[in-house]
This record gives structure tokens, C-alpha cells and sequence, in this order.
């Protein structure tokens, strides 16, 4: 097991919490694909752009943090269980959901990522089963 994406998962987390765009696309290959939990609505994104463009969409539609539950590491991929915590940004009606996010590393970069309602449908993203 690769202590090193579990230590790279949470650095994005934590680059995420102080909303330091920089130091989250540092972790993240140039040419990186990514599913958003509502893909309806925010679609795929792709490259640094496409991650700057859903960061943008996600964080004023709701300011949120999030707290890293577990993670595991399944060898180029990693499966997180997150807390989401926050607000709708035109109230303060707080919200709490749990988030699967399943990502694909290579050299010490995201490659794609995916956040998901449940821990099968971050799975299947990736090809693998429970």
C-alpha cells in the first residue's frame, strides 16, 4: 500500500479547506479529467482550466469543507469517504452529506478524478467492485 497518495489525497483536502487553488492544481496532472458529483449540472471537466472552472462553480453554489473520513489506497487508485460540511451560498441553511471520491495517480498526480454519492458508484468509476 502507497502511504504516499493516501498523503497526497490529503493534501488536496487541505489545499481544498483554504481554498488554495494553487497548491490543489499542484497535485493535479495538467492534462487531469474529473467527474463532478452533479455532473448534470457542472459536467466533466478537464485539464487546469476545467478544474478552475468547477472549483469556481462548486464553491458559489456552496461553501463547503470537507473532512477525510478514510481513505484507501487500491494501488494507482485511491477511494475516499469524506464529511462535507457547509452552507447554500444564498443562505445559511447548513448541509452535511458523505462524499466518495475516487482518483487515479500517476507520478504523484491526479490523472483523473470523481465524486460520487456512494461508495459502489466510485468504484464501478474506476472498474473496480466491493
Amino acid at each position: 500500500m502507497s502511504k504516499e497518495h493516501v498523503e497526497l489525497v490529503h493534501q488536496a483536502a487541505d489545499a481544498f479547506n483554504r481554498r488554495d487553488l494553487d497548491a490543489y492544481l499542484a497535485l493535479a496532472n495538467p492534462a487531469v479529467n474529473g467527474r463532478a458529483l452533479l455532473v448534470a449540472v457542472e459536467g466533466d471537466y478537464q485539464g487546469h482550466e476545467g478544474v478552475r472552472r468547477w472549483w469556481r462553480d462548486v464553491l458559489d453554489a456552496s461553501p463547503f469543507t470537507i473532512d477525510i473520513v478514510d481513505v484507501r489506497d487500491l494501488g494507482d487508485v485511491t477511494l475516499t469517504k469524506m464529511q462535507a460540511r457547509g452552507h447554500g451560498a444564498g443562505s445559511e441553511v447548513p448541509f452535511e452529506q458523505t462524499l466518495w471520491s475516487a482518483a487515479r495517480w500517476r507520478e504523484k498526480k491526479t490523472v483523473w478524478s470523481g465524486t460520487f454519492a456512494t461508495e459502489t458508484d466510485a468504484l464501478e468509476a474506476v472498474g473496480l467492485r466491493e
